[in-house]
């Protein structure tokens, strides 16, 4: 018998995306089944109680993590008695008080109830299912408001090993921790390739080559993004405006429906994300903007943070265009904020992106896919132009944005362990090789930096087929500026291997 989220969503015929758990009360022993996108949880029949809406949603709040859209789903399905019942008949019971609180946070119903008076003060969220922000306290209802958002615009983000794992490695004291024993000339350097290595990566995700003019203007974007103001509009749009083409510049948001897709075999439109209807932007966007200022202050993560406002801007697509690049900027931009990143430092998450598109399209469609069953939607010759009807706000606002925060702390933690220390570490060797190679022939500055990029892309060996540019010099000579070479290559890497250890 199922129970719990999942109950609640079959009894009530909720068009939601499935809940991550699956529970159900069959025979006598307790399992667990954990898979990439679902656990089911089999629990006893001491467990079984009528099928009830209270019954199935005491459940869900006791032992499952809380899935903010199925609940307000059902909230509004059932409309406010259940809730307001049970409140009056337990209104001590802790879990009678979270219904209660998470029905008038997600419908913005506030039931005909007097505030409670007595229970013991509890967290909304249980904190060994789930990340959780620094608490509020609500006195209506006697409880610790510890949600990851605000009402119209919420998310969870459940407690998983790969997340606990990657937070108990504390990336950023990692970070703080190189930088500092860094020759500050060198990092210097280190910072300014980062920014143009990740400002070409962003549009590559895009499939597009940056002119110099929108380099440009992305790496300022870049070097300013301690300073964004998220809850500023006049600023993402200027944002939009410098990143994309003139003739697509927005002067507000987007008042078309659009989507994300791809032409396939016959010119045929293959849908991955129907974006939110142009007229629930607006509060969308109001929404996200509070939802990002109660995080910042909220004592989480900074790589979680950065993780739910970057994605679920992505999510709601605000302009025609520019939207998948002011997403990975915002990363950046929560990064510095927090100051997880240091000061004028960026790290080159869109890099790491590039080289594991798979797996970032897969995190896309974690959240994108289930809702093309659930939306109405169709797209109309000959443009293609796509018709959603129906109410389809509630999609975006509430879900569980575990896979996309576990995505992108991994692809911070690559470009903090390969793209950063590799870089200080060719700096690092190539200052070393360039001294030693002129020390052995004071050669023109421009031949020295060409052997010394030359031989260290072949592990220090000037290749055979470019000896020629060196005609000059004789065999010895070579052959002592290949011994710097390599010595300042070894040197960098027996260092490199000590940081880690």
């Amino acid at each position: 018998m199922l129970t719990g989220h999942s109950a609640l969503v079959a009894d009530l015929e909720l068009e939601v995306p499935p809940p991550f758990t699956e529970s159900r009360i069959a025979g006598t022993i307790r399992r667990s089944e954990v898979h990439a996108d679902k656990c089911l949880e089999t629990f006893p029949k001491k467990h079984l109680h009528a099928g009830t809406f209270r019954n199935h949603l005491l459940f869900a709040l006791k032992n499952e993590p809380t899935d903010l859209g199925v609940l307000h789903a059902a909230f509004k399905k059932t409309g406010p008695d259940p809730v307001r019942a049970w409140a009056l008949e337990e209104p001590a019971g802790v879990y009678s008080r979270k219904a209660w609180f998470l029905y008038e946070f997600l419908t913005g119903d506030i039931l005909d109830l007097p505030n409670a008076k007595k229970g013991s003060h509890a967290d909304v969220l249980n904190q060994k299912h789930h990340i959780v922000a620094t608490t509020q306290i609500s006195t209506r209802h006697r409880l610790r408001d510890n949600l990851l958002g605000v009402p119209g615009f919420c998310l969870t983000v459940r407690r998983t090993q790969k997340l606990t794992s990657g937070m108990a490695m504390a990336l950023d004291k990692e970070v703080a921790t190189l930088t500092k024993t860094v020759d500050p000339e060198l990092l210097r350097r280190a910072i300014s390739y980062l920014h143009t290595k990740e400002t070409k990566s962003t549009f590559e995700i895009e499939g597009e080559v940056a002119n110099p003019k929108h380099e440009e203007r992305f790496v300022a974007a870049l070097n300013g993004a301690a300073t964004f103001d998220l809850s500023d509009k006049a600023q993402l749009v200027e944002l939009q405006n410098a990143i994309v083409d003139p003739r697509y510049a927005a002067k507000d948001w987007r008042d078309i429906q659009v989507y994300v897709g791809q032409t396939a075999r016959g010119y045929r439109e293959i849908v991955h994300l129907v974006c939110p209807k142009p007229e629930d932007v607006p509060s969308l966007m109001a929404a996200w903007s509070k939802m990002a200022q109660r995080l910042l202050s909220a004592n989480v993560d900074p790589a979680i943070v950065a993780a739910l406002v970057a994605f679920t801007f992505v999510f709601v697509h605000p302009f025609e265009d520019g939207n998948g690049r002011i997403h990975r900027f915002l990363i950046h931009n929560i990064l510095a904020k927090t100051g997880f990143s240091p000061d004028g430092m960026i790290f080159p998450v869109s890099t790491a992106i590039v080289r594991d598109m798979r797996t970032y399209d897969a995190t896309l469609k974690r959240f994108s896919r289930p809702l093309l069953s659930l939306i109405d939607w169709r797209l109309v010759p000959p443009d293609d132009k796509m018709i959603v009807t129906g109410q389809t706000d509630h999609l975006y606002r509430y879900f569980d944005a575990t896979p996309q925060a576990e995505f992108l702390y991994d692809k911070i933690g690559e470009t903090i362990h390969k793209d950063l220390r590799e870089e200080l570490e060719f700096l690092g060797a190539y200052d070393e090789a360039y001294s030693g190679v002129r020390a052995v022939v004071d050669m023109p500055n421009k031949k020295i930096s060409l052997f010394v990029r030359l031989s260290m892309q072949n592990e220090g060996k000037l290749p055979k087929g470019r000896r020629k540019l060196f005609a000059e010099l004789t065999n010895r000579e070579i052959a002592a500026m290949e011994v710097v070479v390599r010595s300042a290559l070894q040197r960098a890497r027996r260092q490199d291997k000590a940081e880690v250890v």
